[in-house]
């Protein structure tokens, strides 16, 4: 009898290590495929969760600049990651507020870096609602400059210049749509 229960948990690990392991040499297939073919996060097709940062921007017409740009500094398969991040999101009349050229010129390869750190500057990472915004507060943000917050009645102001005009929660945080654009 003793045996025979040797003899069946034996043959017990042995198919399940042998199912585990076929289960593991998939997995791995599949990321490295995944990873052959060069998709991050943003290239996960999901059509029944609700959209993240970079898809809501994508489908404002109020934010082609700030897509364009986001694009262009490479940040679209980051801020479509888990998250949370908080959003300050400039519209195009804001980006069109900037002296002639300056957008163009940060969109050139040669100023990525420049444009990374004023997009990571639009950036905080955590959910930071309206209700949590007091006067005075300031937030290190992605770039490690910070911002402050003021109020002016219910009017939320960063950095004394840039109005939060509207707030749109998102599947990994909130988008602030502000009608400035914030410079480190």
């Amino acid at each position: 009898m003793k045996s025979l229960l040797n003899t069946l948990a034996c043959a017990s690990a042995m198919f399940l290590f042998s199912c585990n392991s076929g289960g593991e040499a998939s997995k791995t297939e599949d990321a490295q495929s995944t990873a052959e073919q060069g998709t991050g996060q943003s290239g996960v097709k999901d059509e029944s969760s609700s959209p993240n940062v970079v898809q809501v921007a994508v489908g404002s017409k109020d934010h082609t600049t700030l897509v364009a740009a986001v694009k262009a500094a490479g940040l679209v398969d980051a801020l479509s990651n888990a998250g949370p991040f908080t959003v300050f999101a400039p519209t195009n009349a804001a980006f069109d507020k900037l002296p002639a050229g300056t957008v163009e010129g940060l969109l050139k390869p040669e100023k990525l870096e420049d444009l990374k750190g004023i997009l990571e500057y639009h950036t905080y990472v955590g959910t930071l609602k309206p209700e949590y915004m007091n006067d005075g507060q300031s937030y290190e943000q992605v770039n490690g400059g910070k911002i402050s917050i003021s109020k002016q009645g219910e009017k939320i102001m960063i950095n004394g210049k840039a109005t939060i005009l509207a707030s749109i929660p998102t599947s990994n945080g909130i988008i602030h749509v502000i009608d400035e654009v914030l410079l480190p």
